[in-house]
Order: structure tokens, then sequence, then C-alpha cells
């Protein structure tokens, strides 16, 4: 096997899935690349993962909770957690994986969302659940790519991937193209648990791409809980910032 990834390398070389340059190694990203990304550390809350400001949080303690989610009286998630800020030097690599067929960053970005997840492992889940998109969707686009994330992460953090028991039923506009309360109420009725005996007393860890209001996450998170899941948490690559 090392002869013939050395051969392939030859032939293919690892590229950075940022700029395209020729890499030594397969990290996926070059150095500085690597260097421009804003990826996210702690000090951030331990419930929704939003980073803090580190000089305002000089005793910061790895259970310390942002003041949104301690108003908060029921939380969906036990823990929320994010690879790296959604701006311009990040969004690329999401839109290219999304939507310019460039899947072989998958394993790259996958890694990304392993290590971003690390504490959300120690809590032993149970599965993985990729956010879904809609059948028509799917034709058009021709894969998934939170699918495709879950596809390398599973292996890699050793919990089972469930594909099939959280779907999406109805074919809403996009996101993309709302803002504030309309993504809420455009996703109200858009999810459903098709496979409760799959759901029921697991732990589960929703995958997707960014989280941005949340309102895709959010609504996942609350048929999974009717469903009877014993505990919800989410990664994504990015985050915006506000």
């Amino acid at each position: 096997m090392g002869l013939l990834q050395n051969f392939i390398s030859l032939i293919l070389p690892p590229r950075c899935i940022k700029c395209g340059k020729v890499l030594d190694g397969h990290n996926g990203l070059c150095a500085e690349c690597f260097g421009k990304i804003d990826f996210i550390s702690a000090p951030m809350c331990y419930c929704c993962g939003r980073p803090f400001d580190s000089a305002a949080h000089i005793k910061y303690n790895a259970k310390q909770c942002c003041a949104n989610c301690l108003k908060k009286k029921r939380h969906l998630f036990v823990m929320q957690r994010s690879a790296f800020i959604y701006n311009d030097e990040s969004k690329n690599m999401i839109l290219d994986l999304k939507f310019r067929d460039k899947t072989f960053a998958a394993p790259v970005l996958a890694n990304m969302l392993f290590a971003a997840g690390r504490d959300i492992w120690e809590q032993k889940p149970d599965l993985i659940v990729p956010v879904p998109i809609h059948y028509l969707r799917m034709l058009k686009r021709r894969y998934n790519q939170s699918a495709l994330l879950v596809k390398y992460l599973s292996p890699r953090a050793g919990v089972m991937a469930d594909y099939t028991s959280l779907i999406r039923h109805e074919n809403t506009i996009p996101q993309v193209q709302l803002s504030g309360e309309a993504r809420r109420k455009n996703l109200t009725t858009a999810f459903m648990v098709k496979y409760p005996q799959n759901i029921k007393g697991k732990k589960i860890v929703l995958i997707d791409d960014v989280a941005t209001t949340g309102s895709t996450l959010n609504e996942c998170a609350k048929v999974l809980h009717r469903a009877g899941a014993k505990a919800v948490y989410s990664i994504t690559l990015a985050r915006t910032e506000k």
C-alpha cells in the first residue's frame, strides 16, 4: 500500500484544498492558507461553542457558558462545536465542496470536524447523523455534502453513521435566500424522523457545513428529540461570527 500511495502521489500529488498548491504531505492545507483560517479553540462557550474574547475571559474555565446560553430555559443541544469561522478566507472551501464538485476535500474537512468535536466524542455518542437535503435537491446536486463528510468522519470518530432516519420531506426555499425569522418559519415542518426506533434513547451528533442563524440545526434537533433522542450535539465546519 505504501508503494501504491507513493505512485498515486507522484501522478496526482496532494494539493491544498484552498489554493491548489502542491503539498509535500496530505495535511490538506498549505502553511500559508492554514494561517489564514480562523480556527475556533478555547476560550469558547461550553454549550454553543461561540468563541470568547480571550482578553475578557482571563478566568475562563472549560464549562463556562455565554450569556445567551445562560438565559435559555431549554437547550436543544448539549454542546455545539464548529471548526472555524465562516468568512472570506474560509467560505470557498465550503462552497467548493457544496456546489463545485470538489469532493476530494471531504476527507480533509472531516478531519477538521473530528478535531472540533473532541469534547463531544468524550460523551460517547451513539450515532452521527448528517443534516439531510430533499431528494429533488439531491437529484440536482448529486450528493449531500453533509452526508459525504459523515462518510469520512464516522470511521475516524468510531461512531456509527445513520443516513436514513432523519429526512427532509419538504423542498423548501433555500435558506440562503432568506434571513432572520423567515429562515425559522421556512423549516418549521421541513424535517421528520422516518425511523424513530433508530433514534430513541440515543445520543445523536448532527453534522452540517455551516451554522448561520442555527435554524436548520434547531429544527433537526427538535424532531430528533420528539423521536426520543436522549441527547443531541452538533458539529459544523464553520459558523458565522454573529
